[in-house]
């Protein structure tokens, strides 16, 4: 098991990442003296593999669980949703010493980590994230939030979890498109962060399509280390953090105009991803090199790299892109990158541009 400290003061917790972790859960709970009630918040695909172990698990360690179970996917994240967690949570009669469990994906961690904000004012929660996008980025640094129609992820709260429990075997059994679009996340910290971490994907990416333990949870240990450094010097986005958002402002505007559900969130912000690096090459002379080396390792890694639009979606496409939450006075900032392991933020980019990139 590796273990990654988020240094946060006194909202300092660990991300535990390893094989064999999910049955300790309740163990694990204990050692954070919580409230006994406890409700485990999971959707209706993971839930049917997963609830099961995370509840004996808890009871055995002496506390009270009880099963929210929501549909999956993307539609989830709305305040409609919301709001029914929390009438459960009330029927159940949770309080301000209970705590919440996180158990699945990045949409399950975003809903439930903003129920537990808002609940009572705030009560704990833990993440046990069970896809690898929400090992390596969602469940880490307190992101928490739900989608309006106008746009992705406008409503919600930096709301820290008190652990970060990664059980690399509920990887297992993740079907290979949820899984490949883990990946989209993985690339991107090489890209922002660390160039020998963007070497390693090049030359291991056969094995970490083959979810080879060992060099999973070696990577995934690393981007949890990655985020964790970026959230201890800015947590709340004022200006590091927003490097963690390469490729997205693209991305979300693709989810968003597309439809929630018809792109997997990695497949839009690879999609992303690859026209930032265009764009970096524009305006901050990114060389042609990397941004081959970039497009490449999505591709390989069976990820989209383009999208093709009509003059409507394209229009739709812009507008989604202006109710991104870092525009700034109308204007669309972006993260750029300067050489693969170094990027920018808050850059202005002319629209002629924007539109060269996503054809």
């Amino acid at each position: 098991m590796r273990i990654v400290p988020v240094s946060l003061g006194r909202r300092s917790y660990e991300i535990k990442v390893g094989g064999g972790l999910l049955p300790r859960l309740g163990v694990e709970c204990a050692a954070l003296k919580l409230g006994r009630r406890c409700a485990v918040v999971t959707d209706s695909n993971v839930g049917k593999q997963f609830a099961k172990s995370a509840v004996e698990s808890l009871s055995a360690a002496g506390f009270q669980p009880v099963l929210v179970a929501v549909p999956a996917g993307e539609k989830s994240k709305c305040l409609s949703r919301v709001e029914k967690c929390h009438d459960q949570l009330a029927k159940h009669r949770l309080e301000r010493k209970s705590f919440i469990v996180a158990l699945g994906g990045g949409v399950v961690g975003d809903l439930a980590g903003f129920v537990a904000a808002t609940y009572l004012r705030g009560i704990p929660f833990v993440q046990v994230p069970t896809s690898l996008l929400a090992q390596v980025d969602s469940s880490v640094g307190g992101k928490t939030g739900v989608n309006l129609k106008s746009g992705k992820n406008l409503v919600g709260a930096f709301y820290q979890p008190r652990l970060v429990l990664c059980d690399l075997d509920t990887l297992k059994t993740l079907p290979r498109r949820e899984y490949v679009s883990g990946l989209a996340e993985v690339i991107k910290y090489g890209v922002i962060y660390d160039e020998p971490l963007f070497a390693r994907l090049e030359r291991d990416l056969s094995k970490l399509l083959k979810r080879q333990e060992t060099t999973l949870r070696d990577v995934v240990a690393r981007c949890c280390e990655i985020k964790a450094e970026v959230v201890g010097l800015d947590e709340t986005e004022s200006g590091l953090r927003a490097v963690l958002n390469f490729g997205h402002t693209i991305g979300h505007a693709i989810e968003n105009s597309s439809g929630y559900g018809k792109y997997l969130h990695g497949e839009a912000i690879s999609i992303g991803q690859v026209a930032a690096a265009k764009l970096s090459q524009q305006v901050l002379g990114l060389p042609a090199d990397e941004v081959g080396r970039i497009e490449k390792l999505f591709i390989r890694a069976g990820l989209p790299v383009s999208i093709k639009l009509d003059a409507a979606r394209r229009k739709k496409l812009f507008a989604a892109m202006l109710l991104d939450k870092k525009v700034s006075a109308g204007e669309i900032k972006f993260v750029l990158a300067q050489k693969i392991g170094q990027v920018v933020w808050g850059q202005k980019v002319p629209t002629e541009l924007i539109q060269l990139a996503v054809p």
